[in-house]
């Protein structure tokens, strides 16, 4: 096989920070519940690491014999070392043994990314319940942004097409 020459600004491309095992990529780890903000970080992370097209299909997997099989299963098993070190134990055993991280990805996705009406009520109770007591003005805003963003994110909210 040809050797390939990956610059930075390829998707292949490894920084040498990039190889520390164990890296965390969210602060906060994903435990069952917030899927959304944990998605969202997720995505931020991977997009400055120009990763992202690792899970959103966009980079398939070459053939075997194609010049950048090997750099393409070094950058997925990277990116599914971050995602599975980004989450709790027992979640991460859900989807070790997915076959590429776009897999895992897709897997999350259908068991915690659906929006029910119990997860959607329960998110409206807390802002129902929510009130500033001794917060600052701007804490109590920042807590209720944070409450507005979550019902955003979960993608329930109709849409006036008037």
């Amino acid at each position: 096989m040809p050797e390939v020459t990956i610059g930075p600004d390829d998707p292949h491309f490894i920084n040498n920070n990039d190889l520390i095992t164990g890296v965390k990529l969210v602060d906060t780890p994903f435990e069952g519940t917030g899927f959304g903000n944990w998605k969202r970080s997720m995505l931020i992370a991977l997009s400055a690491k120009n990763k992202i097209r690792f899970i959103d299909g966009s980079i398939p997997k070459p053939a075997s014999t194609a010049a950048t099989a090997k750099h393409w299963q070094r950058c997925n098993d990277i990116v599914f070392s971050w995602i599975l070190s980004s989450m709790s134990s027992e979640i991460a055993d859900f989807i070790l043994y997915s076959n590429s991280a776009k897999d895992a990805w897709i897997e999350l996705e259908e068991r915690f990314g659906q929006s029910n009406g119990a997860q959607l009520y329960g998110v409206h109770k807390k802002l129902n319940d929510f009130a500033q007591g001794n917060d600052s003005i701007v804490t109590y805003f920042t807590k209720l942004k944070s409450i507005w963003d979550e019902i955003d994110g979960m993608g329930m909210n109709p849409n006036c097409t008037c």
